[in-house]
């Protein structure tokens, strides 16, 4: 198996030819007949006992080649791919086969996306805005109101009607024309006024109504919904059966002793305020970190292969899935409930996939302009360190993540820490 030629024919497209040696196709037909022979009944055979010589004479010489081409293909793609020194950033496609027989061997001619070539602007030195990194009086009070909010419980009004902010526990059913649609009825559901978790009106009219009262809803519903709803008119027969409302705790030192280490209401704020303040400097260190790399992205020259935005935008869909799987829920009924099909779900993730792999190519080029470099004992502090933080044996790191995948990680964090510090903060 050897390489025939490579062209460049396009930008980041090349074609290339591979050939397979005659006796290398010859012994795949082997390894193909003796993979199929079992299925396989002549005349005067029993299944499976034809000689391939026998089974070539009746049902043609290239009865077998299909496979072995399968056999051979993916080793001699693989070293034709290295010999060329291509790096591939998608599966071959436009395949030809002109040659395939015992006496020739095999010639392949096919297509292969590259890595884009990238011709980095400047990336040292950039300007950027100071980030504030204390926390405010008001940061510190809206952080006590999750605190009360967290600390909250719920309590039956029976003396007024439902408002925003409420939960009222209603039964509905929903109608399109006078009939009922599948997934439109419900009951004893606990509905927060205001979540945004009904159709967008839906809520609202729910407020004004006392307990035990039936009333209609009348809603559109988004064009965006499922097909099948999308943009028509519903009318909900609604009735509530009781109305609650939160009661937060009183702002005080004993709220402080039960959430926290400390004594005083005062001294909570205060560590509450340093906090904040320490994460407000990490959230700050972030913004500007994506604020330089989008300059450095923009300063660049780069024709990205959009095969590589689309592998981004599948594997942001898996790790969501993955994320809905935790949670007990299956991404095609997720989909189902949120009125999208799988290419809409897709697009949502198009704009961010795209910036990533922009970042990750630009400082791909910043590790080879700087020649950066990192040691064994860089990856070994890496892994002691990811080891800490998800409480696993370093081996067990080692062996779910590979070495070199971590020293990749870490020459990225370090073309990010050089345009981190070399930029003019103003």
């Amino acid at each position: 198996m050897a390489l025939k030629s490579s062209n460049k024919v396009d930008t980041n497209t090349y074609e290339i030819e591979v050939t397979v040696a005659p006796e290398v196709f010859s012994d795949a037909c082997t390894k193909a007949y003796m993979k199929q022979r079992k299925s396989i009944q002549l005349p005067g055979f029993r299944k499976g006992k034809a000689t391939q010589g026998m089974i070539e004479k009746v049902y043609g010489e290239g009865v077998f080649f299909e496979e072995a081409l399968e056999i051979v293909y993916p080793e001699a793609v693989t070293e034709a791919i290295k010999e060329a020194e291509l790096r591939t950033v998608d599966q071959p496609y436009d395949l030809e086969v002109p040659v395939m027989s015992r006496e020739e061997g095999v010639e392949m001619k096919m297509k292969v996306t590259v890595y884009p070539e990238v011709k980095l602007g400047d990336y040292k030195g950039l300007e950027a805005d100071k980030k504030d990194t204390e926390a405010s009086d008001e940061d510190v009070e809206a952080e006590l109101k999750n605190v009360q909010e967290r600390g909250s419980r719920l309590v039956t009004v029976e003396d007024r009607a439902a408002e925003m902010g409420d939960t009222a526990e209603i039964d509905f059913e929903g109608f399109v024309d006078g009939v009922a649609f599948d997934g439109g009825k419900g009951e004893n559901f606990p509905l927060e006024l205001g979540s945004g978790s009904f159709i967008p009106g839906f809520e609202e009219q729910v407020a004004g109504h006392n307990v035990d009262e039936e009333f209609d809803v009348n809603v559109t519903f988004p064009e965006e919904y499922a097909e099948e709803l999308a943009g028509k008119d519903a009318v909900f027969k609604c009735k509530i059966h009781e109305i609650k409302t939160k009661e937060l705790p009183e702002l005080d030192d004993e709220l402080a002793k039960d959430v926290s280490e400390f004594d005083t209401l005062e001294e909570y704020k205060e560590d509450l305020r340093k906090q904040l303040s320490e994460k407000k400097a990490e959230d700050a260190r972030i913004e500007l970190e994506n604020e330089l790399i989008d300059k450095v992205v923009d300063n660049m020259t780069c024709d990205v292969p959009e095969c590589m935005f689309e592998q981004r935008v599948d594997e942001m869909v898996q790790e969501y899935a993955y994320r809905l799987q935790g949670q007990g829920i299956d991404l095609n009924t997720y989909l189902q409930y949120m009125g999208q099909d799988i290419e809409q779900f897709k697009e949502t993730f198009r704009e961010s996939a795209e910036k990533q792999v922009r970042a990750a190519i630009a400082l791909e080029a910043i590790v080879d302009a700087e020649k950066i470099e990192v040691t064994d004992e860089d990856v070994d502090a890496e892994i002691a360190k990811l080891a800490e933080q998800y409480q696993m044996e370093a081996d067990q790191i080692k062996a779910a993540i590979p070495a070199e995948h971590i020293a990749s990680d870490l020459k990225t964090k370090k073309a990010l820490d050089l345009v981190v510090d070399s930029a003019v903060i103003k």
